[in-house]
């Protein structure tokens, strides 16, 4: 009995010292901030001290479901100006449906009363991210501080909103959220570079040969 109660105490011992461990290992240092409906989340990565700030309205373009990574409205900094965005993070093989977004899909945007304008979307490392066309970019850039709301529709292969009624988002405070953005994260800084791990363009293209073979 006594040898087994010695070889119990150090898988206790580890037990009890896995929680300590994980709360001691590196993780992101987070602030968000909030104006109106738009979270402002600035994270600093204690490995490397980089910082990264997102600007992301609170209610979802599309909500998640299974098999399919939520859409957000974001504020992408684009050729040196604060744009609107619709985009999908971080996509991975439990929620690659939205990856077909990429090669098909398209963002209508509104600001009432402007007519709408549309986002192509593409991929950009593990994210689908949809952006105003170069032609409509400053105009983008100029009516979303200005809008009371966003009419939102997400078109093609990926998208559960093509043939529903646009998203109506409410708007506020955005022109205090676009300052504190651009302080933190100026519009000229560059966007972190892709991670080289997961490719989704790649598994796309490989789904792609493998069903469509000749």
């Amino acid at each position: 009995m006594p040898i087994l109660a010695d070889m119990r105490l150090p898988t206790t011992t580890s037990l009890l010292l896995f929680p300590i461990l994980l709360a001691t290992a590196p993780v992101p240092a987070k602030a968000q901030d909030q104006f109106g409906p738009w979270l402002l989340v600035c994270t600093t990565d204690s490995m490397t001290d980089h910082n990264s700030c997102r600007m992301t309205h609170e209610q979802p373009v599309e909500p998640a479901s299974p098999g399919q990574a939520a859409m957000a409205l974001e504020v992408l900094a684009r050729d040196g100006k604060l744009v609107p965005a619709v985009t999908a993070r971080n996509l991975g093989i439990d929620n690659a449906g939205r990856g077909l977004l990429a090669f098909t899909g398209t963002v209508q945007v509104r600001f009432p009363p402007q007519p709408m304008f549309e986002m192509p979307c593409r991929l950009e490392a593990r994210s689908v991210v949809c952006t105003p066309k170069p032609g409509d970019m400053a105009r983008a850039a100029e009516e979303l501080p200005q809008a009371q709301r966003a009419l939102i529709r997400v078109v093609g292969l990926g998208s559960g909103t093509a043939e529903a009624e646009p998203r109506k988002l409410p708007l506020s405070r955005t022109v205090d959220a676009l300052a504190a953005f651009r302080t933190r994260m100026p519009p000229e800084s560059a966007p972190p570079p892709p991670d080289p791990g997961f490719d989704m363009r790649e598994l796309f293209l490989r789904l792609q040969r493998f069903f469509f073979a000749e």
